[in-house]
């Protein structure tokens, strides 16, 4: 939305089941030039984190909202002078902080701040949450620019001085006071020395939720196979090279499993499959998701390889490693995190061996690709002597919601992604 001399740049809407978005990192600063579709500030929500590019060229005049505040989308989060009309400033700042309607008077346009008697903007949520509480915005340190108070310096505020503001601190009087109990809240007011306290992110809160509520939803079981990699080796060692240099991919195990499990699936609909009700759905596409970690191990994001079932294996490769730097370098939208049939996630190349990873609902299976690992194993030649010799092997791990899925059903799945992968048929993937 424009007004006649500023743009304003607000809350995007990052998926269909985005709501709110979280500010993580302005880019710019207020005063600074910015272009269009240049990154202008990091976002974070329970779906993705992700940078917001400016939508025009020009000053930005003006930080709405703090880093650390959350807001809905739509919301107005800063305003960009346009090139052409950096003159001209009108009083449009403030009224943008300010909400519209009967409750105008929340927006507390400013407030005394520190003992030199100046004033600071705060939001209309900050006013609110003072005036419940009685609290004085001038006592409470502001972490926002300029000294201003965010909603997370006034919480941090209110929660520190809970105990100690009781007996001082006038109070609104709802009803008769309780029989104190004990609240897992006060925890906090204890810290042991040399402890350091953080609030997660939106995508750690997003995790937390979703790995919970997988686990209180499906009836999880786990089947690991052992898988021969010695054809999937050779080819690999052969192709490796071409891939890189002809198509810049780089050629890694997991593209062949990814390739061996989509094959597979044509014939085990169900595990790609979903349960709703009563009612179990089954698709004739495969929405592969790869779960990848991030640097430093700030999260974990599933983006979606959207109908892998038509992909051959430079193309599985190709998508994987997309996806994966876009992961990793926050460029994805929430739409490429969305729609996935069934998951594949890889810690093997961290050096683990086997897993049990939690189901991705609503999906009802996600397959864990563990370590090639070289290992003395038995063989038999063709008059059925045995022998010992090392081969490179690799543990391939199912979990699956026994809620649809039996045990039969799943390890007949996993006898033919084996057999993909130790039979690979080059002309066929």
């Amino acid at each position: 939305m424009a007004t006649q001399t500023h743009i304003e740049v607000v809350m995007p809407q990052m998926g269909v089941s985005v709501s709110e978005g979280t500010i993580v990192k302005w880019l710019k600063s207020e005063g600074e030039a910015t272009k269009a579709d240049e990154p202008l500030l990091e976002i974070s929500t329970d779906k993705v984190d992700t940078e917001v590019p400016s939508p025009a060229d020009g000053i930005l005049d003006r930080i709405v909202k703090p880093e650390g505040e959350t807001v809905p989308v739509g919301t107005t989060i800063a305003l960009i002078t346009p090139t052409d009309a950096a003159a001209g400033r009108s009083g449009v700042l403030e009224s943008l902080a300010a909400p519209s309607g009967a409750g105008t008077h929340e927006a507390a346009a400013s407030v005394p701040n520190g003992p030199g008697g100046g004033r600071a903007f705060v939001s209309p949520v900050v006013a609110r949450i003072a005036a419940e509480q009685s609290v004085d915005l001038s006592l409470v340190p502001g972490s926002g620019r300029g000294g201003r108070v965010t909603k997370k310096d006034l919480l941090d505020y209110i929660e520190r001085t809970a105990g100690t503001d009781a007996e001082t601190t006038p109070r609104p009087v709802a009803a008769p006071a309780p029989v104190p109990q004990p609240q897992a809240s006060s925890a906090p007011h204890f810290e042991t020395p040399g402890e350091r306290h953080e609030r997660m992110s939106q995508m750690r809160l997003g995790i937390a939720e979703h790995m919970r509520r997988s686990l209180d939803t499906a009836a999880h079981a786990t089947t690991v196979f052992e898988v021969d990699m010695s054809r999937v080796f050779d080819i690999r060692t052969r192709l490796k090279p071409e891939y890189l240099e002809k198509h810049g991919v780089r050629l890694t195990y997991l593209s062949f499993v990814a390739r061996a499990t989509v094959e597979a699936l044509r014939n085990w609909p169900w595990l790609n499959g979903e349960v709703r009700g009563e009612e179990v759905v089954t698709r004739g596409f495969v929405n592969l998701s790869i779960a990848v970690a991030l640097d430093e191990s700030k999260g974990l994001i599933v983006p979606v390889i959207r109908g892998a079932e038509g992909l051959n294996l430079l193309g599985i490769a190709r998508a994987i490693q997309d996806l994966s730097e876009r992961a990793r370098a926050k460029r994805l939208i929430p739409d490429e995190v969305q729609g996935g049939t069934f998951t594949i996630t890889n810690p093997g190349g961290y050096g683990s061996i086997i897993g049990t990873p939690i189901i991705n609902q609503p999906q009802v299976a996600i397959l864990d690709v563990e370590a090639l690992v070289k290992r003395a194993v038995v063989i038999s030649d063709d008059n059925g002597a045995d022998a010992i010799a090392i081969r490179p092997i690799m543990n391939l791990c199912l979990s699956f919601d026994h809620r649809l899925i039996d045990g039969a059903y799943a390890v007949q799945f996993m006898a033919e992604v084996r057999a993909n992968l130790q039979n690979w048929n080059e002309e066929r993937y």
